[in-house]
């Protein structure tokens, strides 16, 4: 009876790879730091320029605060917080003949290196995307106050905000060069998947992948 028990029994190599990847992407915050420096820098920007709008006296000492926030938020997007926390990276370059390319890298994804949390690219890309829509109202609110003293600041916002956007779209997109079709895709995943977070389930990056265009 005990060898028919014996010769009836398999093994059975159970695989919880996914399931364990798929809890570490619904976890929390992986990378606080990168987190919190991601939406340090381009909020603070923001209240120091309403703040500088409505209550300061230097405008001087004003535009030169905006101006360096907005540059370390542009710096540390580009380099940092898009490597970390959606293993994304973008950079543009000119050749010897003068032409512009745009170098678009993702994360390679293994056992040891797992794709970001859900809640890490949740508030990469919705910083991202929100951010510079706050700095266009900042620019039609100039031109109807006619405050135009602070249109250079708000131009060079919008300026280095969108071309963070503008690079990372592209970037996941896989560098298609039809901005506007890549761009009515991308707002309109990115709103499904806040909304029902849940019923979504982004791809990971698998692979070193780098683009030219």
């Amino acid at each position: 009876m005990k060898q028919a028990l014996v010769d009836d029994t398999e093994d059975v190599s159970l695989d919880f790879g996914n399931e364990e990847e798929l809890a570490f992407r619904k976890a929390k915050i992986r990378h606080p730091l990168a987190t919190f420096f991601h939406l340090f820098f381009r909020v603070s920007a923001i209240v120091t320029y309403v703040c500088c709008d409505w209550f300061g006296k230097s405008f001087v000492g004003c535009f030169v605060t905006v101006l360096l926030l907005l540059s370390l938020d542009f710096w540390s997007v580009k380099n940092v917080t898009g490597r970390l926390l959606v293993g994304l990276r973008w950079w543009n370059q000119i050749d010897e003949d003068g032409k512009s390319h745009w170098i678009f890298e993702a994360r390679k994804v293994s056992p040891n290196n797992i794709a970001a949390t859900e809640a890490e690219a949740r508030i990469f890309w919705l910083g991202l995307i929100i951010c510079p829509m706050i700095w266009v109202v900042f620019f039609f609110g100039t031109l109807f106050s006619l405050k135009l003293k602070w249109l250079a600041l708000v131009v060079a916002g919008i300026s280095l905000q969108v071309a963070n956007l503008y690079g990372y779209i592209l970037c996941k997109m896989g560098g298609n060069s039809d901005i506007s079709k890549v761009t009515a895709s991308f707002l309109s995943q990115t709103v499904f998947q806040t909304a029902c977070p849940s019923d979504f389930q982004k791809p990971g990056l698998e692979g070193l992948e780098i683009h030219q265009h």
